[in-house]
């Protein structure tokens, strides 16, 4: 089946054999639990980001590819303003409320509280004066949880996506993606639009280049001879039920306004490194030896932040800090800056790599600004982990061309690019040496380590 290229809303008459059998046994689920039939069935997918690690919300772009692994919802419509949630899986219990009113919990969220932020941000946008369409919704998903796979945004697009379509409303998938972006913030996460952008603007068969401020993706054909793998290294991370992600917004963002005060530019205006570059018309090279110049390599004291800045403590909280990162004293803001503009340039060369892709060493080249990313990652972000780094220097002594974390980090997931030919022979040695020898891993290790292809974006079955 084609898909369109035009920036419409993802809506899809068929079922594709290759979900039907899932989608019929959630469909019977579904009927079993709510005595009646659903009206369709709405498809998120996953994703998992190539290169362009903790950048996005600092206003660069990203290349990712949606994966094969989805979040898969029945959806039938109601008259009382009820939402009736529920999922195949019983450990995530089910959860009633009204439509109308309803609240978002930020401290350890349950499952329910994704969904919750995709309904309200459709609601909010749409600006409804009528009561939203009540809807009982039945949940499947085969994305690994807290796994960096985007499996809470892919719940938070998908919910978008079904109230959208319970309520006669019409989107584009651009418009759906700024709408989850957004929506995303109300569950505590300051995070940028990757997510939410790949999910919508997947295209089967192709990466994406996507730069935001606004939205805009561009395919990217990934060199032939060449399979990503996926690796989940079994930490899990709820990176909504942390602090850990805000931190290094904020960090971010304190780095750009100091960067922007020593450069003589209105620093309250600037939120985003991004702006910074942007502002005084340099490149991505120079804004590195900026920061090597403007700021100290050693960890900035909250009273140092604000006597650069000339503030309070409770204007820099106002001002520049989010409700789950008002306790933090000491902020990295070198090594955070550097790692940005660094791997902002790498997502770049990745691209341009990928256009001449001809070339005998483009795969190892690849490779190499994968390995790099990941150092970055490790070193100047300290978001990896023990287990990742392992199973990073596991996947490359299994032949892997490049290999790091993807998703936020802390937990979840490594992607390495490998040799199409060798591919059988990497997938035995990573589990042998990761896997194998830890009885929690080799448990697992069937939805924990495989090949992927890109998949596209997200879709409404007409049933």
């Amino acid at each position: 089946m084609e898909e369109s290229s035009t920036d419409q809303p993802p809506v899809l008459c068929e079922t594709p054999q290759s979900q039907k059998k899932r989608i019929d046994d959630l469909c019977a689920s579904f009927e079993t639990k709510y005595k009646k039939k659903p009206l369709f069935v709405a498809r998120a997918s996953g994703r998992v980001n190539l290169i362009g690690e903790h950048i996005d919300y600092c206003g660069y772009s990203v290349l990712p590819m949606a994966i094969e692994q989805d979040i898969i919802m029945a959806v039938a419509t109601n008259d009382n303003t009820e939402l009736h949630l529920s999922n195949i899986n019983l450990k995530f219990n089910d959860f009633v409320t009204s439509v109308t009113s309803f609240s978002i919990v930020q401290s350890k969220p349950e499952w329910h509280n994704y969904i919750l932020c995709g309904i309200r941000g459709i609601i909010e946008r749409a600006g409804m004066t009528d009561a939203p369409q009540g809807m009982s919704i039945m949940v499947d998903g085969n994305i690994p949880n807290s796994a960096g796979l985007s499996s809470s945004s892919a719940l938070v697009c998908c919910a978008g996506l079904a109230t959208m379509q319970a309520n006669g409303l019409a989107f584009s998938k651009t418009e759906l993606a700024d709408i989850c972006m957004r929506c995303e913030h109300y569950i505590g996460t300051q995070g940028g639009g990757m997510d939410q952008s790949i999910c919508f603007l997947a295209k089967a068969g192709t990466a994406k280049h996507i730069e935001f401020n606004p939205i805009r993706a561009h395919d990217v054909s990934l060199p032939e001879g060449v399979t990503f793998v996926v690796a989940n290294s079994c930490v899990e991370l709820q990176k909504a039920s942390t602090s850990h992600f805000n931190i290094r917004v904020v960090e971010c963002r304190l780095a750009s306004q100091i960067l922007a005060k020593s450069k003589g530019l209105e620093w309250r205006k600037m939120r985003r490194l991004a702006d910074v570059e942007k502002a005084l018309g340099v490149s991505l090279s120079d804004m590195e030896e900026l920061v090597g110049q403007l700021l100290h390599p050693k960890s900035y004291t909250k009273e140092e932040v604000c006597g650069i800045l000339g503030v309070s403590q409770d204007e820099l909280n106002s001002e520049s800090l989010s409700p789950n990162t008002l306790h933090v004293q000491y902020f990295k803001l070198h090594n955070r800056a550097k790692h940005v503009f660094s791997e902002a340039n790498r997502v770049l060369k990745f691209k341009a790599l990928c256009k001449d892709s001809g070339a005998e060493d483009t795969a190892q080249l690849l490779g190499d600004l994968m390995n790099d990313s990941h150092a970055s990652c490790r070193d100047l972000y300290e978001c990896s982990c023990p287990e990742l780094d392992e199973l990073v220097e596991v996947c490359k002594r299994a032949g892997a061309l490049g290999s790091r974390l993807t998703g936020a980090g802390w937990a979840g997931c490594t992607v390495s690019m490998v040799p199409t030919d060798a591919l059988q022979a990497f997938l035995k040695q990573v589990e042998d040496e990761f896997y194998a020898k830890d009885p929690n891993r080799r448990s697992k290790v069937t939805e924990s380590l495989f090949a992927t292809q890109p998949g596209r974006g997200a879709v409404i079955y007409q049933l």
